[in-house]
C-alpha cells in the first residue's frame, strides 16, 4: 500500500496485523489494541501530507502529487478491451503467444494508480514488453461490471476485488498461462521493479526463486546486507526477543524492515521519523528496526527464533520500508496472501 507521507514524496509502506485477520485496514476487524497501533501509525505517516517537506527532481519516479484526483483516470488504450470473462481472456492470451495477463486493480481517482499508467506504463520499454507477453485487464475496485473468474464463480467488480484481497491500489496480480497466480505487487512501485517483475513472470523465474530472491540477485544483496542502517534512539537496541507467546507485552511492537542504499527509507527517517509530532506518537510504541537482508538473531512475536533475513522473507518482503506492527497481547501469526 502506497501511504500519502506528503503531498511530494510518496512510497510503498506495508502494514501487517499480526493476528487471524491479515488484510489491512478495511477488512480487519482487529481489537482495541490493533485499532490503536494503526491509529498512531496512520496519524503519524499522514501528519505531513501536503506540507511538502521534502523536493526532489521531477525526474523521480517516486515524486508526484499524492492528493486525490479531480478529474477520472482513463486507462491505456493498449489495456485490452475485455468482457471481464477471465477464462476466455487467458484463453485468448495464450492463443496469442503470450505468457499470461495480468490484472489490473485500480480506481478512477487514485494519484498512484496515475502514476502507475502514466509513468511506468507510459515508457515505451515497459509498453512494448508488456503487450508481447502479457494482456493487461483493468479492474475498477468500485465497480459493479461483472467479473466471471477463472473458477466460474461471478462477482461485481468491487466483490471480486474484496475477494481477491486487492482492493489496495493499484495492484497487479500475474497469471501464467495455466491459470495460476506467478506474482502480484501491492502498491505504487518505480519502473525499475515493474520491469523487473514483467521479466520475472515472463520467463517464468516464478517457478524457481521468489521475487525477493530474484530483485536481490540484481541489487546486490551481500552490500544491502552489510552496510548500516540510518540510526534512531527510538528504536530499541538487540536482543530483538519480540515473542508474546507467554506474557503480554507492555506496548504494542511495531518493526521497520528496511535496507541500505534505499532512497525510500532516507525519505522517511529525514521527514516523517523527524517530525516532533510524529516522535512524540511513536514513542507509545515499542519500535524496532531490521535489516531484511542481514542475519541478525530475532525471536519473533510467535516466539520463532529466526534471523531478520528469514523473518522477512516468511512474509515475502522485498521492498523496504515495509512496517509490521503487534498488539500487546499474544495473537497467532499471518501474513497477506
Amino acid at each position: 500500500m502506497a501511504l500519502p507521507i506528503q503531498g511530494n514524496v510518496c512510497f510503498s509502506v506495508k502494514i501487517y496485523i499480526f493476528g487471524p485477520y491479515t488484510h489491512p485496514m478495511r477488512y480487519l476487524r482487529q481489537t482495541a489494541a490493533d485499532a490503536a497501533v494503526l491509529l498512531v501509525l496512520f496519524s503519524a505517516l499522514s501528519l505531513l501530507a501536503g506540507t511538502g517537506w521534502v523536493q526532489a527532481a521531477p525526474a523521480d519516479p517516486l515524486v508526484f502529487d499524492d492528493q486525490p484526483l479531480e478529474e477520472p483516470l482513463e486507462y491505456p488504450s493498449w489495456f485490452k478491451l475485455s468482457f471481464l470473462d477471465l477464462q476466455e481472456d487467458l484463453d485468448e492470451a495464450v492463443q496469442a503467444d503470450k505468457r499470461g495477463m495480468i490484472l489490473y486493480f485500480g480506481q478512477s481517482h487514485c494519484p498512484y494508480c496515475k502514476a502507475l499508467l502514466e509513468v511506468n506504463f507510459a515508457s515505451p520499454d515497459i509498453v512494448a514488453y508488456t503487450q508481447q507477453y502479457f494482456d493487461v485487464i483493468p479492474i475498477d475496485v468500485f465497480g459493479g461490471k461483472q467479473v466471471t473468474d477463472l473458477d466460474g464463480a461471478s462477482y461485481s467488480e468491487s466483490g471480486f476485488a474484496k475477494h481477491h484481497k486487492t482492493t489496495f491500489t493499484p495492484s497487479l496480480v500475474f497469471y501464467d498461462a495455466k491459470g495460476k497466480e506467478a506474482l502480484r505487487m501491492v502498491g505504487y512501485h518505480p519502473p525499475y521493479r515493474l520491469r523487473a517483475a514483467l521479466e520475472y513472470v515472463a520467463d517464468a523465474h516464478y517457478q524457481r526463486e521468489s521475487f525477493r530472491d530474484y530483485l536481490a540477485r540484481g541489487e546486490g544483496a551481500a552490500v544491502l546486507e552489510s552496510a548500516p542502517l540510518i540510526t534512531d534512539p527510538l528504536f530499541v537496541e538487540p536482543p530483538y526477543i519480540f515473542d508474546r507467546t507467554r506474557f503480554a507485552a507492555q506496548r504494542p511492537l511495531v518493526v521497520f524492515f528496511e535496507q541500505a542504499e534505499c532512497h525510500a527509507c532516507d525519505v522517511l527517517h529525514a521527514g516523517p521519523m523527524a517530525n516532533a509530532q510524529i516522535r512524540t506518537q511513536l514513542a507509545h510504541l515499542e519500535m524496532a528496526q531490521l535489516n531484511m537482508w542481514a542475519d541478525t538473531p530475532v525471536v519473533t512475536p510467535q516466539g520463532e527464533r529466526l534471523t531478520a533475513k528469514q523473518w522477512a522473507a516468511r512474509m515475502g518482503l522485498y521492498y523496504a520500508p515495509w512496517c509490521s506492527s503487534m498488539s500487546k497481547a499474544r495473537r497467532s501469526s499471518a501474513w497477506p496472501r
